[in-house]
């Protein structure tokens, strides 16, 4: 277990901390932007850097002032910082426990056919594969990564989030993987912090942070466009009905009646419809509006709608199939159901 208490380090222009996190043997994604303190993060554990105060601890032995070879940390930044004289091999067996495994990790990140090249020969992503796995056979108590998938191909790059959080879990050891990338972090990390400003917002699930993010930062980096002020009108029980405009929704949550609130929903949660399209929703919290613009993102397409009733844009994400189904052009008429769930409140 890695033990993070009050940790701070101050520079020039930027504050770190105090900052307590706790990693058991799991998978923990740090999601930020960048210069939000990050890396710095993995530099005072791994003791590149000197905290100016707090504590480190590994499996209940303090890490302040032990040397950096000591302290059976793996780490793996951006660069790869590979040896240039030695080949691939050599570098994986540089720092090896158990030399069998070379082939074992070599084909797990798909570079058994640059092995006895040289670092300077290979490409960027080769070369943080060769570093990632020199790091795992060197059989650490503790990894720590920093965007070491952030330079391969995206086809590469899918099939290793599947193959890697298996691997990592396999390990029984505390792992932190840094990324700016929401799908890497999602994919990865059995929880997810969010940081910023040399400080940590929120940590949970990937899920509790996407969809119950804790500040309007985490929302709004996290995907949730969707922020609006809102009036609780009334309170019945364990559900609350909000007033946007001329709109009424109910959420399930609970909030005092006649207080303001932020009304959060993340694009993915709201469905769909065209006007007497067959399947026109009829039940609570139906809204509708007129769409403005539309874009494909990959995977999905994003669609902004001006409401009829109420003074705001709301921004939902429909997967190609359903995009395929309906007549979505620039000033159609649709009709969107936000189920009663999605709706997070943010006081």
């Amino acid at each position: 277990m890695l033990e993070v208490n009050s940790l701070t380090k101050t520079y020039d222009i930027f504050d770190f901390g105090p900052v307590d996190l706790t990693v058991d043997d799991e998978v923990l994604s740090i999601l930020g932007p960048s210069g939000s303190g990050k890396t710095t993060l993995l530099s005072l554990i791994a003791g590149i850097v000197d905290p100016d105060g707090g504590s480190i601890s590994l499996n209940g032995d303090r890490l302040n002032g032990c040397p950096l070879q000591e302290r059976r940390t793996g780490l793996v930044f951006q660069d790869g910082a590979l040896f240039p004289h030695m080949t691939a091999r050599e570098n994986i067996g540089y720092a090896a426990t158990d030399r069998d495994r070379i082939a074992e990790f070599a084909s797990l990140l798909e570079i058994t056919d640059v092995l006895d090249r040289r670092p300077p020969t290979l490409s960027g992503g080769e070369q943080q594969r060769v570093a990632l796995a020199r790091t795992l056979a060197a059989d650490p108590d503790l990894l720590l990564l920093d965007e070491p998938l952030a330079s391969l191909d995206a086809p590469i790059r899918r099939r290793l989030r599947r193959e890697l959080h298996a691997l990592f879990t396999s390990l029984e050891i505390p792992v932190i993987y840094v990324t700016h990338d929401q799908r890497t972090a999602t994919a990865l990390g059995d929880r997810t912090a969010i940081v910023r400003d040399g400080a940590i917002e929120q940590v949970g699930s990937p899920m509790t942070v996407i969809n119950r993010p804790a500040t309007q930062f985490v929302a709004r980096f996290t995907g949730n466009e969707n922020l609006f002020d809102a009036t609780v009108v009334e309170q019945r029980e364990d559900t609350a009905l909000l007033r946007v405009g001329n709109i009424r929704l109910q959420a399930t949550t609970a909030a005092a009646a006649g207080t303001t609130v932020t009304l959060c929903i993340h694009p993915s949660r709201i469905q769909v419809y065209t006007p007497n399209g067959g399947d026109d929703p009829h039940d609570e919290n139906t809204v509708s509006g007129t769409i403005d613009r539309w874009l494909t993102e990959g995977n999905e397409y994003r669609v902004e709608v001006d409401l009829d009733d109420a003074p705001i844009t709301l921004t939902t994400t429909i997967r190609p199939p359903s995009f395929d189904q309906l007549p979505l052009e620039t000033g159609s008429s649709v009709r969107m159901t936000i189920p009663p769930a999605a709706i997070h409140l943010l006081s």
